[in-house]
């Protein structure tokens, strides 16, 4: 089948949740038979590569400005997709999601596909037109694909309070991690063990600010010798809260922002860790905790729905939004390290038992397969 992702920014993925989804599936895709295009903003990569097996890259314009970028590029992706014979579009997001009913009118004999990665909706960053948008991009994830997919199981709630509808759930993954190499010094002046980390997009909504004020009353009680907090990750069209959180760190040596990381230097710094912070305020299934718990880390986390579910019983959690119970929780964990190396241990077990990214996708192609089969997949799936 000629499959169309639409949506993300983009392979390879740089930085952002749905972008390493869309990335894991489509590697398999490809490698499953399927002709996988993976519409990817003229910014972000380059145009019409070759990127894996059955994998294509397809640059397609846009605007990039906080507002235009994705719907633009939405909108060029699928007339793009339309006109090469698509067989199945699939989009990823609820911002993406308002231009599916597009294939249905111009390619009705395709189908089509949505997957709720987030409530959008929530996000600080957006204003008033946007959040209206963005709500309208659920009704449309939850009415116009012939199947709709959610992350979570805290999402397929969501949609069926919501909106009355249901959702498949097939949730985000990870992958048997490297082992890794500590060669981290040179270039951070870290140590193995001796520094905790939050990976994630620096938006208000991830909660940076949070850990910033947590570490620093850690700090002020004697807490983080010989610790390090290390920020992984940059803006998203949040330059000004990237200033506030730099300015809230200004003179701390202990505090350390190293940008965007991918690939090996990411792994390195999951797997160096002595643990991980996640104070994210919303989530649709947060694939820096799966892949933290991958790398065998305790993961200290907020107590939101999406974030207990991919913890399970694994994690240390803290309440949503407080920097003093995030800075108990943290305290808590410094203060083991043989419980630290024991929740990682139980975190690793868990997540390679219940979010392998190869399941995952034979779940995606037997979604594909049943649309075009005799007995369909229905829209509502329980």
């Amino acid at each position: 089948m000629r499959i169309a992702m639409i949506g993300q920014k983009g392979i390879p993925a740089a930085f952002g949740g749905i972008e390493r989804h869309v990335e894991a599936l489509a590697v398999r895709l490809g490698r499953a038979g399927h002709d996988v295009r993976v519409y990817t903003r003229t910014w972000y990569a380059p145009a019409d590569r070759r990127y894996a097996p059955g994998v294509t890259a397809v640059a397609t314009p846009t605007i990039r400005t906080k507002h235009l970028d994705a719907i633009i590029h939405t909108f060029t992706s699928t007339l793009h997709a339309v006109f090469a014979g698509t067989d199945i579009f699939h989009f990823h997001g609820v911002g993406p999601a308002l231009l599916a009913w597009l294939p249905r009118l111009l390619a009705p004999q395709s189908r089509v596909v949505v997957t709720f990665h987030c409530v959008d909706a929530t996000h600080a960053k957006w204003g008033r037109f946007a959040r209206l948008m963005l709500t309208l991009g659920e009704r449309a994830a939850c009415r116009f694909p012939h199947v709709t997919i959610a992350v979570s199981k805290t999402l397929c709630r969501y949609i069926r309070e919501t909106y009355g509808s249901e959702a498949l759930y097939l949730p985000n993954g990870v992958e048997e991690p490297p082992m890794q190499k500590q060669d981290l010094t040179k270039k951070f002046n870290l140590q193995k063990g001796g520094y905790v980390a939050m990976v994630s997009r620096l938006v208000r909504h991830k909660g940076a600010h949070h850990l910033i004020a947590a570490w620093k009353h850690l700090r002020a009680r004697g807490l983080t010798a010989g610790k390090k907090l290390v920020i992984v990750g940059d803006s998203a069209f949040t330059d000004g809260y990237v200033k506030e959180l730099r300015r809230a760190a200004a003179g701390q040596s202990d505090i350390l922002f190293t940008g965007y990381l991918k690939g090996k230097a990411l792994h390195q710094m999951f797997a160096n860790a002595y643990c991980i912070a996640h104070p994210s305020e919303s989530e649709g299934l947060p694939i820096a905790v799966l892949e933290a718990m991958s790398f065998g880390k305790c993961v200290v986390a907020s107590d939101i729905p999406e974030n207990l579910e991919a913890l399970g019983e694994c994690g240390v959690k803290f309440k949503n939004g407080n920097a003093r119970d995030l800075a108990r929780s943290l305290e808590f964990v410094l203060r083991r390290p043989t419980l630290a190396r024991a929740k990682g241990a139980e975190s690793r077990r868990h997540v390679l038992a219940h979010y392998r990214w190869d399941e995952i996708a034979k779940g995606v192609n037997w979604v594909y397969g049943g649309l075009f089969s005799t007995v369909r997949v229905a829209k509502k799936i329980a």
